[in-house]
């Protein structure tokens, strides 16, 4: 694998992800990460929306001019968006049931725009796949833990319903952590996600300077 392609995956997955470290996407994450399965199915559907939207936008970029760019960057993230949302209706319905009012947001959320813009809009085909790919994996990584920290403590429980994700086989995931009448019932509402959001950004910068890297903060210095 090329530098390039592997700075691309760690950007994606952990040095630039775009919930902990772009600060983006922060509707989804509020609203959707109340249990691990909630979070990692709004995640895929942002993953696969973001591979796919790349992919064309690179593949026709030399023929969109500047002045259009912005509508038919949003034309195809709608594109894709409704394929994704009827696919899941088909398959999944019974998760469609639950994700299915918020998938379409996807076309608002300013992650897979921003990429658009920075990346695909000037690269070649595989790489802006790749970058939405794992643009999208980081997202769903962070959604999923965010999801995971809210539902264990506000419900008592862990990929509660991932059977209906990911099929009966997966049944085995969904665990009790202690009684529903210990939990915090605030961690699954809106200031619990507030609250697990942040928790999680500053574990990442805590990791990242005990690795020695550097913290860039938008309109301060750098720190560590």
């Amino acid at each position: 694998m090329s530098t390039k392609y592997g700075t691309i995956i760690k950007d994606g997955l952990w040095e630039n992800n775009g919930v902990l470290c772009q600060l983006l996407g922060m509707c989804p994450t509020m609203a959707m990460t109340t249990s691990a399965t909630n979070g990692f199915g709004m995640g895929v559907a942002t993953m696969l929306v973001m591979a796919a939207s790349n992919f064309f936008v690179a593949l026709f970029r030399n023929y969109i001019t500047n002045e259009v760019r912005i509508p038919v960057y949003i034309l195809i993230v709608a594109a894709m968006v409704t394929l994704v949302d009827l696919t899941c209706n088909a398959w999944m319905h019974e998760l469609y049931k639950v994700l299915g009012l918020f998938i379409p947001l996807i076309v608002s959320n300013c992650l897979p725009l921003g990429r658009l813009e920075v990346f695909a809009s000037r690269e070649p085909v595989f790489p802006s796949f790749m970058d939405g790919l794992f643009m999208g994996a980081g997202f769903t990584l962070a959604l999923t833990i965010i999801g995971a920290m809210r539902e264990i403590s506000g419900s008592g429980t862990l990929f509660a319903d991932a059977n209906l994700l990911l099929g009966p086989a997966f049944k085995v995931l969904e665990t009790r952590i202690f009684p529903e009448d210990a939990a915090v019932l605030m961690m699954i509402l809106p200031p619990g996600g507030f609250l697990a959001t942040g928790l999680l950004i500053a574990f990442k910068r805590k990791l990242d300077l005990a690795m020695g890297k550097q913290i860039q903060m938008a309109g301060a210095h750098s720190v560590g």
